[in-house]
C-alpha cells in the first residue's frame, strides 16, 4: 500500500513535468551559487513555470494516435491525466506573463522571448523537407544542441544578464562564456542517453538525432568525450581547487556513471528520475560542500 502511494506520488512528480521544472530551479540556483549572487525569486519562478509549459506544450503537439496504447508509461500517464496537463499548461501561461511584464528587465525579456521561440520552434512544423512540415527537432542532429542551448541560455544567461541590469554584480564576459559552455556540455551529456533510448523509435519517425546519425556505441563515447571536456574547462580555467570544483567534479563523475549503467532494459524512472535529477543533485552536492569547514 504505502509503495504504491509512493509510486503514485513519484508518477504525478515525473510524468506531470513538476520535476523537470525543479530541476531548470536547480539549475538556476546553481548559477548563483558559482557567482556567489542572491537569487532571484522571479528568476526563479520564471525557470519554473516556463520550463513546465515548455514541457507541457511538447509532450501535448506530440500527442499519438492511440497514447493508451504507447509503449512509454509516461505517455500513457500524460494522456490519462490530460485535463491536469491542460490545467498546469494554463497556470502556468498565466503565471509567466505578470513575471515577465513587471519582474524582468528589457534585457531578460529580449532573451527569454528569443528562447521562447526556439523551443515553440523545435516542436511546431512550420519548415518545409521533401514536401514535408517539420519543426527545428527533425533537422539532421540539431535536437541535442538546441535543448541544451535553451537550458544554458535559460539557466545562466537568465540570472547573469538579470543581475547586471539591476547592477548587482558584473561578470566578465569570459567568466559568462564558459558557464554558458559548461552547461551546455553537461546538458548535452544527460540528455544524448534518452535519444538512445528512442533510437529505433526515431528512426521511424525519420529524427536524425545523434544516435541515430553515429550510432549507440559511439553516442554512448560521445556523453562520455562531453563530460571529459567539462572537467577538462573546470580544471584549466580555475584558479585554485575550491568546494565548487570538488562538488562539480563529484557530479561529473557521477553523471558519467549513471550514463554509463543506463541501458535500452533499464525503466522510464532510471531516466526521467535519476539522469534528469542530475541537474538537481548538482545544486545539493555545492550546498552539501559549502557546507564542509575548512581550516
Amino acid at each position: 500500500m504505502i509503495r504504491k502511494i509512493g509510486l503514485s506520488i513519484l508518477d504525478f512528480l515525473l510524468f506531470s513535468n513538476f520535476f523537470i521544472a525543479i530541476c531548470a530551479v536547480a539549475q538556476g540556483l546553481v548559477t548563483y551559487h558559482l557567482l556567489k549572487a542572491k537569487p532571484s525569486e522571479h528568476v526563479l519562478a520564471f525557470l519554473f513555470f516556463s520550463t513546465l509549459l515548455i514541457y507541457n506544450l511538447a509532450v501535448l503537439l506530440s500527442k499519438p494516435k492511440a497514447p493508451q496504447n504507447s509503449p512509454f508509461k509516461r505517455v500513457r500517464w500524460i494522456f490519462a491525466h490530460h485535463r491536469l496537463t491542460i490545467s498546469t499548461t494554463l497556470i502556468s501561461a498565466l503565471c509567466l506573463i505578470p513575471l515577465g511584464l513587471l519582474y524582468l528587465s528589457f534585457e531578460s525579456k529580449l532573451l527569454m522571448v528569443f528562447v521562447g521561440l526556439l523551443s515553440v520552434a523545435y516542436n511546431i512544423p512550420f519548415l518545409s523537407l521533401n514536401q514535408k512540415k517539420i519543426g527545428l527537432r527533425n533537422i539532421p542532429g540539431i535536437k541535442l544542441f538546441l535543448i541544451a542551448f535553451v537550458w544554458a541560455s535559460s539557466c545562466v544567461l537568465l540570472p547573469i544578464v538579470e543581475l547586471e541590469s539591476l547592477h548587482q554584480i558584473q561578470v566578465p564576459l569570459s567568466e559568462t562564456v564558459l558557464l554558458v559552455a559548461k552547461r551546455f556540455l553537461f546538458i548535452c551529456a544527460i540528455t544524448v542517453p534518452f535519444d538512445i533510448r528512442d533510437l529505433f523509435q526515431d528512426k521511424l519517425y525519420e529524427l536524425k538525432t545523434i544516435p541515430v546519425i553515429l550510432g549507440e556505441k559511439k553516442a554512448w563515447i560521445f556523453c562520455q568525450a562531453l563530460l571529459a571536456i567539462y572537467l577538462l574547462l573546470l580544471v584549466l580555467f580555475t584558479k585554485d581547487i575550491n568546494l565548487d570544483v570538488i562538488g562539480l567534479t563529484l557530479t561529473v563523475l557521477l553523471t558519467g556513471w549513471l550514463i554509463f549503467k543506463s541501458n535500452f532494459k533499464r525503466n522510464e524512472y532510471y531516466y526521467f528520475f535519476y539522469l534528469d535529477g542530475t541537474m538537481l543533485l548538482q545544486y545539493l552536492i555545492l550546498v552539501a560542500c559549502s557546507w564542509i569547514p575548512i581550516s
